[in-house]
């Protein structure tokens, strides 16, 4: 396929509101349109702007699917995305169409690792629980009983996924006398292994049933949609946790709803759900779930660097070279 020409100042629309100094530095150096309402786009809103545009700067809550791509004009050339995760975009049919794809893995990780580190200590030892008993009024001071949780140094945890982020996780995990297993497509070399003091399990299956908590942090893909699924989740101890930063579609949502009010497992601490920002009613009734809002990325510095990181791989498209992070290797 020959290449198209690039255009010196791209028409680049941004579909969400990002930081201030990187949309700034956006409008110095592209043509760019910004969401300034800030309102989700919804499949016509994206076809619009993918219609007007050589570059589309999407976050990764828009579904960029076959039919918007394969509607698209031969106009657009690079999608932009503001974010490390590339689930929401059909590859196959950008890569069919000749669309470039770019993302921006690395730059979150360990805000994410964070995150997911202050669930594995916020679920066991019941931190959200506590918290709403102070501001209920309810609280009657210290006692010896009083809201018991589960310590955590000594439990063995289970990391579902060991690239940049359940890396980060282990790092942290360590620090606080968690043992570390993990299970990924792949083994890790020895020497990370070593460093990490990591056991790898080829299978998920014997992980879940050792392991006391369970930290979701693989990628979704055609591989990771629903592998934590009812017969999975049977294989948990009940007083075993769960946690997800990664995507909720990695669960069976309603499996693991049924097996949080049944007792099947102890708990749960979701950053992710499957129909956001819509959350199954169910999840509010839990006292054993800590749910936050899709935040575990939600850092200033993390934002801005996401945003140098799209800027750069626009930069470098413009200049007629690779973009440092191009998603598949055969598009150069």
């Amino acid at each position: 396929m020959a290449k198209k020409p690039r255009p010196a100042k791209p028409r680049v629309i941004v579909t969400r509101r990002l930081p201030p100094a990187v949309e700034a530095r956006m409008a110095e150096l592209f043509d760019a349109s910004f969401n300034v309402g800030d309102t989700p786009m919804d499949h016509a809103a994206l076809a619009g702007a993918m219609a007007q545009c050589d570059v589309l700067v999407p976050s990764v809550t828009d579904q960029i699917d076959a039919s918007l791509i394969e509607g698209a004009p031969d106009r657009l050339q690079l999608i932009a995305s503001f974010g490390s995760g590339v689930d929401h975009i059909d590859l196959a049919a950008a890569q069919k169409k000749g669309l470039i794809v770019t993302n921006t893995p690395g730059v979150l990780t360990e805000d994410t690792a964070d995150m997911t580190m202050a669930l594995i200590l916020s679920v066991p030892r019941r931190l959200a629980e506590g918290e709403k008993l102070v501001r209920s009024g309810a609280w009657t001071g210290w006692s010896p009983s009083g809201m018991l949780g589960h310590r955590i140094g000594g439990k063995r945890l289970g990391i579902i996924g060991m690239g940049r982020i359940g890396r980060a996780v282990a790092t942290r995990a360590r620090a606080f006398g968690l043992t570390i297993a993990y299970h990924n497509r792949h083994r890790l070399p020895f020497e990370v292994e070593q460093d990490l003091d990591a056991a790898f399990h080829p299978d998920v299956e014997t992980m879940l049933a050792q392991s006391d908590i369970i930290s979701i942090n693989c990628p979704l893909n055609a591989g990771s949609k629903g592998m934590i699924d009812a017969r999975r989740l049977a294989l948990m101890r009940p007083d075993a946790y769960l946690i997800n930063t990664s995507r909720a579609e990695i669960t069976d949502e309603p499996a693991l709803i049924a097996a949080l009010s049944e007792g099947r497992i102890a708990g749960a601490g979701l950053d992710v759900y499957a129909h956001e920002p819509a959350i199954d009613p169910r999840l509010f009734t839990l006292s054993n779930v800590v749910l936050l809002p899709h935040m575990g990325s939600a850092t200033f510095e993390g934002r801005d660097a996401t945003g140098a990181r799209v800027i750069a791989n626009i930069r470098s498209w413009v200049d007629g070279h690779r973009p440092p992070n191009q998603v598949l290797e055969a598009w150069v």
